[in-house]
């Protein structure tokens, strides 16, 4: 199977990370900027469900009443803002309106702002030390269709940032894989079970042996499994994982090719993230071009600038 991308993925993002002026208190952050020139192997779709609802910039802040999002579409809590208003089903509606929106166009991918009682899934409150009521109406939205989801706080960390974006590549070629029998099932999971092992060693091990027994498998079957794959490329890798897995992977190709390279660094070797993740780069860039697959990074975006 081809193993890398050559067009652009689209991403849904909160518009407020893509620079636009449009939170309750008139600001915007560009998180895209991060990416640097990998930018350019995505395409950004914008919005913003509380402008979609007609609130305003800027705004008096709203809040989860009751419960979390998840409460909100259950209809057991409510969102105010801080005059007391209710705006819940302005904002239930501009939510579902956005999702649409994205699913319209075969999106699968959101950058989220933490913090936002609309966009935020592990916290809803404006104070860092307070998780509020989470997920946000829209964040419940979003985990529950299964997206890709990307806090964009994290894009300002190269470590982070690579994670993400190995992750995204290799969430959006197994979500597009034609998986039709159990051999290109097998292929599939040969080319991802090193990532797969690195995020979640525990699922990962206990689905490749699964995988080893079968004889026959029906199409349902085979989307069970995929599912499950998509649901481990969902989970962030740590710092440690990252630095162990690459010594891994480039060990196996050390063995194997009888070449060592100096771009690598020992995993107790002390260097800051960014020169971890400039390492890593250089790595996959490396093995690649010698038609060698990079198991930490198992699918490469070449979409054309």
């Amino acid at each position: 199977m081809e193993t890398v991308l050559k067009r652009k993925i689209k991403v849904g993002i909160s518009e407020c990370c893509f620079g636009s002026k449009v939170r309750y208190n008139g600001k915007g952050f560009d998180y895209v900027k991060n990416f640097g020139r990998e930018k350019e192997q995505f395409i950004f779709y914008p919005l913003c469900p509380e402008c979609l609802a007609g609130l305003g910039v800027p705004r008096t802040p709203i809040s989860i009443k009751g419960g979390s999002g998840e409460d909100v579409l259950q209809g057991t809590a409510k969102i105010k803002n801080r005059k007391g208003e209710e705006v819940t089903d302005k904002l239930i509606k501009a939510c579902e309106f956005s999702l649409e929106l994205l699913k319209s166009e075969g999106i699968y991918i959101y950058m989220y702002k933490e913090g936002s009682p609309s966009c935020g899934v592990y916290r809803t409150t404006l104070k860092d030390k307070r998780l509020g009521n989470p997920p946000g109406i829209f964040g419940a939205m979003l985990l529950n269709e299964g997206f890709f989801l990307v806090c964009a706080d994290d894009l300002e960390s190269p470590i982070k940032r690579w994670d993400i974006v190995r992750r995204v590549n290799a969430f959006t070629w197994i979500k597009e894989a034609e998986i039709e029998n159990i051999n290109q099932l097998y292929e599939v999971w040969h080319i991802v079970k090193f990532l797969c092992q690195e995020l979640d060693e525990k699922t990962s091990r206990s689905l490749g042996h699964e995988l080893s027994i079968l004889d026959n498998i029906q199409k349902e079957d085979i989307e069970k499994y995929r599912k499950t794959i998509l649901e481990i490329i969902r989970k962030p890798s740590t710092l440690k994982k990252i630095k162990g897995w690459m010594w891994k992977n480039y060990s196996y190709y050390r063995k194997n090719k009888g070449i060592e390279l100096d771009i690598v660094k020992e995993p107790t070797d002390l260097r800051s993230n960014t020169i971890l993740a400039e390492e890593l780069i250089k790595l996959e860039i490396k093995l690649y071009g010698e038609g060698y697959s990079f198991g930490s990074s198992p699918i490469l975006n070449r979409a054309k600038r």
